[in-house]
């Protein structure tokens, strides 16, 4: 097994950070961290972005969870723009897989994921860990540069260059991607294997104000995919739903 992927081993009272979003993935990799015995911390993020409804679906998800203890960091990655998340670019409709696989998305936050994991590498260490848990998969990282392998790979070893346990050889960094490798539907069919009530979770970029999923983005349009190829119901409300 390399480092991102879990390991099979359970590790009873260990502590591990794990990056909550709200959403399908980090749901169910904060699901698989506590199956395999981790005390669970969480950390979300109030960056500027457009479907905020994630962050109370994270608090509930970290409640029902029992997380030890959940930190919602305010970390405006608006002020730079750039992202379609984050600014008033439009958030693409109606795209098809070949579509989102041709370039990088303007859903992308520029360096989103290294700078959240450097925060959550900061609080694991102040808290005496060294495992981080984050949600990236395979169906993500042909468009996201920063949810691919060798990007996990890397922030590890810097992890272990750059803070004093790895510097002094007193713990030994791991960055785990359980998912990194399934499918959206083999995900959802893990999650429900580990008691996720994927009702609590928040997909969408881009919901109307009742927090209501559109249906049409990018990140509907994969979750709609994977429930249908997992033979699953997706229990989220979507807006045409509401207007028939």
């Amino acid at each position: 097994m390399t480092s991102s992927t879990h390991n099979s081993e359970t590790i009873s009272g260990r502590k591990a950070v794990v990056l909550l979003s709200g959403g399908l993935d980090s749901s169910t990799t904060l699901a698989i961290a506590r199956s395999l015995g981790y005390e669970l911390y969480a950390i979300s993020f109030d960056y500027g972005q457009k479907h905020r409804f994630e962050l109370q679906a994270a608090r509930n998800l970290a409640q029902g969870f029992g997380v030890k203890s959940h930190i919602v960091m305010s970390l405006d990655l608006s002020v730079f723009g750039g992202s379609a998340l984050t600014s008033d670019i439009a958030v693409p409709k109606g795209r098809n897989e070949e579509q989102m696989e041709q370039s990088i998305p303007v859903t992308y936050v520029p360096a989103r994921n290294t700078v959240f994991l450097s925060v959550a590498m900061g609080w694991a260490e102040s808290l005496g860990a060294s495992d981080i848990f984050l949600g990236v998969n395979a169906v993500d990282y042909s468009g996201y540069p920063d949810c691919r392998p060798e990007f996990i790979r890397s922030f590890e070893t810097l992890a272990n260059l750059a803070t004093k346990t790895g510097a002094e050889g007193t713990a030994k960094w791991k960055i785990h991607a359980p998912l990194i490798e399934l499918t959206k539907a083999e995900i959802i069919r893990q999650g429900m294997e580990l008691g996720v009530d994927y009702a609590m979770t928040h997909t969408c970029y881009d919901p109307d104000s009742k927090g209501y999923a559109c249906g049409k983005c990018d990140a509907c349009l994969l979750r709609l995919q994977g429930f249908e190829q997992a033979g699953e119901k997706d229990p989220a409300v979507y807006q045409a739903a509401q207007s028939t």
